[in-house]
């Protein structure tokens, strides 16, 4: 009995000393991933929440006009509001004025309807009205009219109380081209005014060009290197990094000298017979893709030489000798075992390619302006961050969404990979 007794407090005591023992190791592991976690949280995850916070962040309108709000809460839109509205936007504009925030309102106000920001702006520099009693709730609704007969329309009062709530999913939709209607509903906005579907289907297709670009030069070339000695592949390996230590712009910028109508690519050709007249190759969709697939081909090479160079040769030696015709053998035999590099570079330069931005912007013309172009102009020109947001939230979608079709295709997802 006592021998059991003993045996089983040892097998306790073994049994907390290797919990212990776990407890440790998970902690060390923890503590090692921990910079790395905290770093992805303040670079990745925060900033891309505060991104999507922007995309619907909807302040301006509740914060400057929270009277005009209430008073619009029992109005159907059918016609023109209460006289009662109109007194508590007045004091609304007032209080706004004084706060400095008829700028923000105005130009949120702008994109519901064009030309609000002159209809705010018109109307308070007459107020406060000059007069010496109280105005009731009629007169300054008058007054208003007066001021600018908009003040009647019904759709510019639309515009108000249709930004009741603090999030809004207006930016969003613009930029997929869609409105929301006076009733709720989604709506296409009119051909002549919708653009930023065919902007992202234009970053796409540029994207997939260049991608297919740099694989067709990539590939062949990343052949070559795996099949030198070692040494020189290393030497050739540093010819092919030497970009990485140039400046894209001074890359840009020797593009613009080569590609120009008097450049050295006009003249070869012009020289070889090939063209009588410079070819046009700056300010186009050519020239951005010519300087892309440049500066991104070190990104396909890479991945793919460093599958090659594990593929043993001796299996498409070993085909041939089997009576394989030695084109057949290199595509049934070599290819099939380059694929995780393939599907790696490929994702890797699309990724790279949809986020370009200085390229097209220098390169190209105005037909040629990719996504972030776009973000850049918001960001910087109107200062809208909101439709900022939203397109990139909207890139970040799309190209997870390519990344998991690509997860799925490669056979990952069903243990193939």
């Amino acid at each position: 009995m006592m021998t059991a007794t003993m045996t089983s407090s040892a097998v306790l005591a073994t049994k907390r000393a290797m919990a212990a023992t776990d407890r440790r190791r998970k902690w060390k592991a923890f503590a090692l991933i921990s910079p790395l976690a905290i770093f992805l949280l303040a670079i990745f995850i925060i900033p891309i929440s505060m991104l999507l916070h922007r995309a619907v962040d909807n302040p301006e309108v509740i914060q400057q006009l929270p009277r005009t709000l209430t008073a619009l809460e029992n109005w159907r839109g059918e016609s023109t509001p209460g006289a009662d509205c109109y007194a508590a936007l007045m004091e609304d504009l007032l209080q706004a004025k004084d706060r400095s925030g008829t700028g923000s309102l105005a130009r949120r106000l702008n994109y519901e309807i064009a030309g609000y920001r002159s209809l705010i702006f018109k109307t308070i520099r007459h107020l406060p009205f000059d007069t010496d009693h109280a105005l009731g709730s009629n007169e300054i609704k008058g007054r208003m009219l007066d001021i600018d007969k908009r003040w009647g329309e019904p759709e510019y009062w639309q515009a108000i109380a249709n930004n009741k709530s603090s999030y809004s999913s207006y930016y969003l939709l613009a930029s997929l081209d869609l409105k929301k209607e006076p009733d709720g509903s989604i709506a296409r906005v009119p051909p002549a005014t919708s653009a930023f579907l065919e902007i992202f289907r234009r970053t796409f297709a540029i994207s997939a060009i260049v991608t297919l670009l740099t694989l067709a030069l990539g590939f062949p070339l990343a052949y070559w290197i795996a099949s030198l000695p070692k040494r020189k592949a290393n030497l050739v390996m540093i010819f092919i990094l030497i970009p990485f230590w140039t400046s894209i712009l001074v890359r840009i910028a020797a593009w613009i000298v080569l590609l120009q109508r008097q450049g050295l690519v006009n003249k070869t050709l012009m020289g070889l017979g090939a063209t009588d007249t410079p070819v046009e190759l700056l300010f186009n969709r050519t020239g951005v893709y010519i300087a892309m697939t440049h500066i991104l081909l070190p990104f396909m090479i890479l991945p793919l030489y460093s599958v090659m160079q594990s593929v043993p040769s001796t299996y498409q030696r070993a085909a041939v000798s089997l009576g394989s015709h030695p084109f057949s053998a290199f595509w049934r035999v070599y290819v099939p075992q380059t694929y995780p590099g393939i599907g790696a570079g490929t994702l890797l330069v699309f990724i790279i390619a949809v986020g370009y931005y200085i390229t097209p912007a220098l390169l190209g013309g105005a037909d040629d302006q990719m996504i972030s172009y776009y973000v850049a102009y918001f960001t910087n020109q109107t200062i809208n961050w909101g439709m900022a947001s939203a397109l990139g939230f909207l890139l970040l979608v799309g190209t997870l969404l390519l990344y998991f079709l690509y997860r799925r295709l490669s056979g990952r997802e069903l243990g193939l990979g």
